[in-house]
């Protein structure tokens, strides 16, 4: 840094500050997003234990778990980038059995049949209501197993919660599983 420094003292103070700005500019644009940390009361993939279940099932929580990390963004499908609950339900469904989910969580609620807590198996869905309206379906995750889920915290990216901590227990509005996952 100190040789590319005395390198531009040969230009004018005004040009210096010009070439200076667009440096500065130019290297804040290729920040990549910040990943996020595990925080705590939040358990690690490590303390998951999956029940004996279908080969896609596993890598469905396999491709989840390559997501924990990310940061939430609005709108988001990408695992650099960013994305939201529902963005990075579609991307691991697409990437591991290639089912087209709808693009929003109540729409995804809609699309799956609903399933019993008792019925639940890694890979299925878990719906809340988590906006302004008690009823209305706004935020889901993906059943790890019958404590954790996986999801996009829209203040940590994606991180795995327990199902039973009070905030969800309040907002829970349904378990589901796609039309893809009904024999699996």
């Amino acid at each position: 840094m100190i040789h590319v420094i005395r390198s531009l003292s040969r230009f004018s103070p005004a040009l210096l500050i010009v070439i200076v700005v667009c440096l500065s500019l130019l290297s804040g644009g290729c920040h990549t997003a910040k990943k996020v940390k595990s925080r705590p009361g939040h358990p690690h993939m490590e303390q998951i234990h999956i029940k004996h279940t279908s080969k896609v099932r596993k890598k469905l929580v396999q491709e989840a778990a390559t997501w924990i990390g990310t940061p939430y963004k609005y709108g988001g499908i990408d695992r650099i980038d960013g994305t939201d609950c529902s963005g990075f339900v579609l991307m691991v469904y697409k990437n591991i059995i290639g089912e087209k989910l709808p693009r929003n969580s109540a729409k995804q609620a809609e699309f799956c049949i609903p399933i019993d807590a008792t019925d639940i198996k890694a890979g299925d869905l878990v719906f809340f209501a988590t906006g302004k309206d008690p009823h209305k379906v706004s935020h889901v995750g993906i059943v790890l197993d019958d404590e954790n889920f996986i999801h996009a915290s829209t203040s940590k990216g994606v991180v795995v919660s327990k199902l039973s901590s009070n905030y969800y227990i309040q907002r829970f509005r349904m378990f589901g599983r796609t039309p893809g996952m009904k024999k699996l």
